[in-house]
């Protein structure tokens, strides 16, 4: 059972990281904020998911701790690249 959890991490990891890939489009191609917006929300979710099959997998409750700080750093991240994209009201 480990082996196979080890192998569905690294086949998330395959996928998170041809997510990042699409981070160094050229601006033109890219889908703007909302895409980068989209890219930060998979790549946090990739990265829970493989922290999670790997502690799961080698049984290191460390792990579960990383998995748990990644998916709140992705949540902050999306917060703030969606504040930075707001536009300003009239003050």
């Amino acid at each position: 059972m480990a082996e196979y959890l080890v192998f569905a991490a690294l086949a998330v990891l395959a996928l998170l990281l041809a997510s990042l890939a699409a981070l160094l489009r050229p601006p033109a191609r890219s889908g703007g904020a909302a895409g980068r917006l989209m890219i930060v929300q998979l790549a946090g979710t990739g990265g829970t998911a493989v922290a999670l099959l790997l502690a799961s997998a080698l049984g290191i409750a460390a792990l579960t701790d990383v998995a748990l700080t990644l998916a709140l750093l992705a949540a902050f991240a999306s917060a703030a690249l969606h504040a930075a994209g707001a536009p300003r009201g009239p003050s």
